[in-house]
């Protein structure tokens, strides 16, 4: 069966670890958790490793606490990278192209739901998708997470408020790569940023992370922390009508 058929046609919906739970999303399965009723909505998207990942559900459930309808799709179809797979010759199935263009789906599904404000946070594979979404009004926040497949170019077209949250220690990504992304952000002072490197991290350390590691676990956690305070600001903070535009979000330690 196809990736595209398997979304059309998902299998018997599960239960799973943490406070949400899976449903189907327009075609795809999704971990979702927060308050159905909240009209504040935040889309996750998974590294490789796809939707199944125990930390990324507990991150998705840290930011639903906060009030939002949090929502990770399977955009992998069942299929997530594994090390027994060809990476170049799985991501022919699963490019972030086909991703961008199913996240649209999600938002429109959420739109529909009468969500009024959506951010959107990306791990790695998924910060490419998340950039592209940035490039339109589909959101009103991105934040990218040691981001892979993102070019330099990329942010010349960024309209939405971005956040960078970066490893010291990553090949795909390394800091002076990142220094290129904020130095391209620095010029449009149209679009907020903040961008950070984490020093003596490496790349995936804010959902793939032992959890019996204190000094992973809390180096994980500042990056959440960041990532949702960048959501808060842009998100819940600067809707119309709020009062708390001014509300101060997290700043660049470069």
């Amino acid at each position: 069966m196809s990736g595209r058929e398997c979304c059309e046609n998902p299998p018997a919906l599960s239960s799973s670890s943490g406070n949400g739970c899976v449903l189907k999303v327009g075609s795809f399965n999704a971990y979702v958790s927060g308050p159905s009723t909240s009209k504040l909505a935040i889309l996750l998207v998974s590294d490789v490793y796809g939707y199944e990942a125990p930390n990324l559900r507990n991150i998705v459930d840290k930011v639903a606490a906060a009030g939002y309808y949090v929502v990770v799709p399977d955009f992998f179809c069942g299929d997530p990278y594994t090390i027994e797979k060809t990476l170049s010759i799985w991501i022919q199935s699963h490019g972030t192209a086909k991703g961008f263009e199913d996240a649209k789906q999600i938002i429109a599904v959420l739109k529909d739901k009468g969500i009024s404000a959506i951010g959107a946070a990306g791990f790695c594979w998924g910060a490419k998708v998340v950039t592209e979404l940035a490039k339109s009004d589909y959101i009103q926040a991105a934040v990218l997470l040691h981001p892979s497949l993102v070019k330099v170019d990329d942010f010349k077209e960024v309209k939405a408020p971005i956040a960078i949250l970066a490893a010291e220690i990553d090949k795909i990504s390394p800091p002076e790569l990142i220094i290129q992304f904020e130095e391209v952000l620095s010029s449009k002072p149209e679009v907020d940023k903040f961008v950070k490197i984490f020093p003596g991290v490496k790349h995936g350390w804010t959902v793939r992370y032992n959890v019996e590691n204190k000094e992973a676990v809390q180096h994980a956690e500042e990056a959440h922390r960041d990532m949702l305070d960048w959501l808060t600001k842009y998100v819940k903070y600067s809707q119309k009508g709020s009062g708390l535009c001014n509300v101060r979000g997290p700043h660049s330690s470069m």
